[in-house]
């Protein structure tokens, strides 16, 4: 093999690597974040027995489902124009990630609310609390530390497949990778070093999240 390495183009340009890594973060951390508003009261209207509310939430989990995340970013940020409605390259990513995170995590949600025994229900409303009340103290707590695993395994997927955006420009790490590859064409070394950056944006998310489950929820510590 007679290739000659060259990582001075990264070098030289990795600032625009780490400003890529920063919009990455920020895209994955306001979807999920938003994503989760939006799962938490689509669970609760599949759980709570009002049929045409959760027949609209089913409707919304199945097109999401069942359709590439690269046509739903496509329909955000090319076809909503022609209704009126116009989004920059990273605001249209934050949507389609948003909405799309919003589905997945609402059958997640669901899955933890369901968990939680109907005893504990029925005591708080022997003990007076309205349906709010029991939504937020004796369903939501419990439940949210049941999925907190499968949650931020969401996030981890989440900001892995956020490189996608770069397909209408929003300026992500993989953006900033395309960029610097176009204008020096060292294509084998900028894509490596993007590869090792996403590595460690996973291996940090989640030690972080592991260590927030441990300090928030007392997980164990992993053996």
């Amino acid at each position: 093999m007679n290739y000659q390495f060259n990582f001075a183009p990264v070098i030289n340009n990795f600032d625009q690597l780490i400003y890529g890594a920063l919009i990455t973060i920020q895209l994955s951390v306001g979807a999920i974040l938003i994503g989760t508003l939006i799962a938490i009261p689509c669970a609760a209207a599949k759980t709570a027995g009002i049929k045409p509310l959760a027949w609209l939430v089913n409707v919304y989990i199945e097109v999401i489902r069942n359709t590439p995340f690269l046509v739903q970013i496509f329909f955000i940020y090319f076809s909503l124009p022609a209704l009126g409605i116009r989004f920059d390259p990273n605001t249209a990513a934050l949507v389609a990630l948003s909405v799309n995170v919003g589905a997945y995590a609402t059958e997640i949600v669901r899955a933890g609310i369901e968990s939680i025994n109907r005893g504990q229900v029925e005591a708080g409303k022997a003990l007076g609390l309205k349906g709010h009340q029991i939504f937020r103290y004796i369903i939501l707590k419990p439940a949210l530390r049941t999925i907190y695993p499968a949650l931020t395994s969401q996030f981890i997927y989440l900001m892995l497949t956020s490189s996608v955006v770069s397909a209408i420009s929003a300026t992500d790490l993989a953006a900033a990778g395309n960029n610097i590859q176009s204008a020096t064409f060292a294509a084998f070394e900028v894509y490596l070093v993007i590869t090792a950056m996403y590595f460690v944006l996973s291996l940090g998310f989640s030690g972080l999240f592991s260590f927030i489950g441990r300090t928030a929820f007392r997980y164990p510590l992993a053996r």
